[in-house]
């Protein structure tokens, strides 16, 4: 019987990937100050279907900022490249945890999706990660 992937990548998981002080880290990175940022960054599992494992960074905006569309539509490009968000190591820790709860899947490749704007305080940023 094939364990559900959700099941295996819980939320407090994703929090030991993706911790809370890499909002700080990248916007101290980008603009030398982590007060500057406008968002907080997330990272919250979607779904799993058709060996894609959907996760999702969640852009959510700070008390007293501004989270609007042209802060966040570049995004993609920028997360896919900057050393502190780290894509090939987040997929790389998936992997290893798929590993560790004795699944075995693969992780062959991954993908960014668009900003999605889901509310005025609330974007996401799809990471589609292909499983075989």
């Amino acid at each position: 019987m094939e364990v559900k992937i959700s099941s295996l990548i819980t939320d407090i998981e994703l929090e030991t990937l993706f911790g809370e002080d890499k909002a700080d880290n990248f916007f101290e990175a980008l603009y030398g100050d982590a007060q500057e940022g406008a968002y907080n960054i997330s990272l919250k599992y979607k779904d799993y279907k058709n060996k894609l494992l959907t996760l999702a960074f969640h852009l959510t905006q700070r008390p007293g900022k501004c989270l609007v569309c042209n802060l966040t539509y570049g995004l993609p490009q920028v997360f896919s490249k900057h050393p502190i968000i780290n894509i090939n190591g987040i997929v790389n820790k998936v992997q290893t945890l798929l590993i560790q709860k004795k699944e075995e899947k693969k992780c062959v490749g991954w993908e960014l999706g668009r900003t999605q704007e889901v509310s005025r305080e609330l974007h996401t940023i799809p990471l589609i990660i292909s499983i075989e």
